[in-house]
């Protein structure tokens, strides 16, 4: 009976032994976790230079463009923002309605969150009047101001976007549309510097850029 009793009480001690052990594992690996999760940044992209021996990032210049609701938008339409930039035009047979598809998946999560938006450039400005775009996010079933889908003049957008997002727009006649663009959805931060591009055409990179969304809206 003794060394029963002996027996039983030695293996109910190794049984938490393990059990110990199996629980710190965990703990340290959830510690881990945490801690690369709150340690990982954002890359701040482009050209930067050095002022005194501090780094000066590029940023998104002043723009002002107008919306399809007739409003004026500026970089100070974004002030305390992130917001995704992209290019597009109405009439696009290709890729652009691939990229609204991903897009939309972007503004339905983030459509009632004030520190999100969206800037969607047509660079067919002379077809894609303020009414056009109107009629376009409506089909799209946009509401409110969280998404602006502006025009203005063709040389400032495409200025804006091969300086600036560092993507191509510009006429073509060889392309379909006559018109040729990237497919790159740009992450933008409060700072108005580029944290990311991704591609808007693949599933798999815009649900990254989702990821990267909630890490930079956490970024202090």
């Amino acid at each position: 009976m003794r060394s029963f009793v002996i027996q039983a009480f030695s293996n109910f001690t190794i049984r938490m032994k393990k059990t110990i052990i199996s629980a710190f594992i965990i703990i340290a690996a959830a510690s881990i976790f945490s801690c690369e999760n709150s340690s990982h940044k954002l890359p701040i992209m482009g050209e930067r230079d050095f002022v005194n021996g501090d780094s000066v990032f590029h940023k998104i210049p002043d723009f002002s463009f107008i919306n399809q609701d007739s409003l004026l938008i500026t970089n100070k339409t974004y002030d305390g923002k992130i917001y995704l930039a992209d290019f597009f035009f109405t009439t696009c047979p290709t890729i652009c309605p691939v990229m609204k598809k991903q897009m939309l998946r972007v503004y339905e999560k983030y459509k009632e969150n004030p520190k999100v938006g969206i800037l969607s450039h047509t660079i067919d400005p002379r077809h894609d009047s303020v009414q056009v775009l109107k009629e376009y996010a409506t089909r799209l079933g946009i509401n409110g101001k969280m998404w602006n889908f502006v025009t203005g003049d063709k040389s400032k957008i495409y200025e804006i976007g091969e300086k600036s997002y560092y993507i191509t727009a510009g006429e073509d006649s060889t392309a379909a549309g006559g018109i040729i663009h990237s497919g790159a959805f740009i992450l933008v931060d409060t700072k108005r510097r580029v944290r990311g591009v991704y591609d808007g055409t693949k599933e798999t990179d815009v649900t990254k850029l989702i990821k990267d969304m909630e890490v930079l809206l956490n970024e202090k």
